[in-house]
């Protein structure tokens, strides 16, 4: 505390000086260089970025950085702290405006707020990672900073959704509070290298948003149709076979410790729990641990391939249906909303490795395979007039409809398996949008 407080006066940590103006103006630009070259690394590299390796690519010594930062997690609370800061900027700024005449369309100012969330969520990315995935930390500081919501840009998106539904634009059966919510969730996703790759992050914002407005769906289906689909009643059948052994019999070794890994690695992130920590929740040595599993990559690889071979299953059921592309598209949801219902842990794990941070290459299922297949669908779609779309790019298309299967897990846990389902139809085939508008 006395060091944060020194610096915010102006004065060493180290000896008490007050510094000069240009000495202030300097540590400051020092300490904004130090904060850049952090969120670049952590970006790239994960959360296993040292303070070593930020100094080294500052081009200072260590001892020089304690002079800014006296940890990493002080360098991890002011970026996520910037990065709140900016969201709440957006958001305000979107609200006050709300108040000024503005002619554009409501899908315009829907785009525009969504793209602002988009550029903010890219600008900042490390901070977004430690929002998104619960960074790996003790510090209580930086733990309340990473729980807290979004509030200012939600209230914004559901503002403009408002006015939007009181002009008629928005259907009158979509709940706003949801879909405020997953369009600010799927803006701030835009921040992923994964679902952006090389395309401009204005692009794919705009293809994002006007998916969830106006669908894929050239001509769009009932529930009733959808659910009686073979593609559906495939997705079903797989879903009926899965396993889990989270209830493992303690005496399986092997299949006590993949349950208790799941969970830890769910709950504190693969990075930071060690096999030490597994062995201790499993109640067993750390000797019988490796003995049992091997190295920790290989449990990650375990666990990971099992749930990869679940949802795979799903996908290959669903794509030899003898069933519509739409119905294909929306078996594929079916399939993603119970592999979140049944193994969110698994799911946290996968959504930590879209980071483009991996622990190993590949945990559990290829991304590279689901993309082409994805393209491979959307093509046959758009081919048989069944999909409607603008996106500049069958890569960007394929990578924005991924992303949009797999449904925020609070509002999974909020609305049910059932109305989550009926939520991602509105937001991936029929659109929440009333056409022509």
């Amino acid at each position: 505390m006395a060091k944060a407080e020194s610096l915010a006066k102006g004065r060493s940590p180290t000896n008490g000086r007050v510094r000069s103006g240009a000495e202030a103006d300097d540590a400051g630009t020092r300490r904004t260089e130090i904060l850049q070259t952090a969120a670049s690394l952590i970006a790239s590299s994960g959360f296993r970025t040292s303070l070593q390796e930020i100094a080294d690519a500052a081009g200072i010594l260590p001892g020089s950085l304690y002079h800014h930062f006296e940890s990493k997690e002080a360098i991890l609370v002011e970026l996520t702290r910037r990065y709140q800061d900016d969201l709440d900027r957006i958001g305000r700024t979107a609200q006050a405006r709300l108040d000024e005449p503005d002619a554009r369309p409501v899908a315009e100012k829907i785009i525009g707020l969504g793209t602002a969330i988009a550029d903010c969520a890219v600008r900042h990315g490390a901070a977004l990672q430690m929002s998104f995935y619960e960074g790996p930390s003790t510090d209580p500081e930086l733990i309340k900073l990473t729980g807290k919501q979004p509030v200012a840009i939600q209230e914004a998106m559901l503002q403009t959704l408002r006015a939007g539904r009181w002009s008629g634009y928005i259907k009158p059966d979509i709940d706003l509070p949801t879909l405020a919510d997953r369009i600010c969730q799927t803006m701030l996703q835009v921040g992923l290298d994964v679902m952006r790759h090389n395309s401009s992050t204005d692009q794919v914002a705009e293809v994002l948003c006007r998916i969830i407005l106006q669908g894929l769906a050239v001509r769009p289906p009932t529930d009733s149709l959808l659910d009686r689909s073979s593609a559906f009643m495939a997705a079903s059948e797989v879903i009926e076979t899965w396993a889990d052994d989270s209830d493992a019999d303690p005496s399986d070794k092997a299949a006590h410790v993949r349950a208790v890994a799941r969970a830890e690695f769910g709950r504190k992130g693969y990075e930071v729990t060690t096999i030490r920590d597994i062995a201790s929740a499993a109640g067993l040595g750390t000797g019988t641990v490796y003995r049992v599993i091997g190295s920790k990559d290989q449990l990650l690889d375990s666990i990971m391939e099992s749930f990869g071979r679940k949802v795979e299953a799903g996908w290959v059921g669903v794509l030899r249906s003898d069933a519509t592309a739409i119905e294909k598209l929306d078996a594929l949801s079916w399939v993603n909303v119970n592999a979140l219902d049944q193994f969110p842990d698994e799911f946290r794990i996968q959504v930590a490795w879209m980071r483009q941070s991996p622990p190993t290459a590949n945990p559990g299922w290829s991304y590279t395979t689901r993309l082409r297949q994805m393209k491979s669908l959307l093509s046959e779609g758009i081919r048989s007039g069944e999909i409607q779309t603008d996106a500049p790019s069958a890569a960007m298309l394929a990578r924005c409809v991924i992303g949009l299967q797999w449904i925020p897990h609070n509002i999974l846990r909020a609305v049910g398996k059932r109305e989550a389902l009926v939520h991602t139809r509105d937001t991936v085939l029929r659109g929440a949008a009333v056409r022509g508008k």
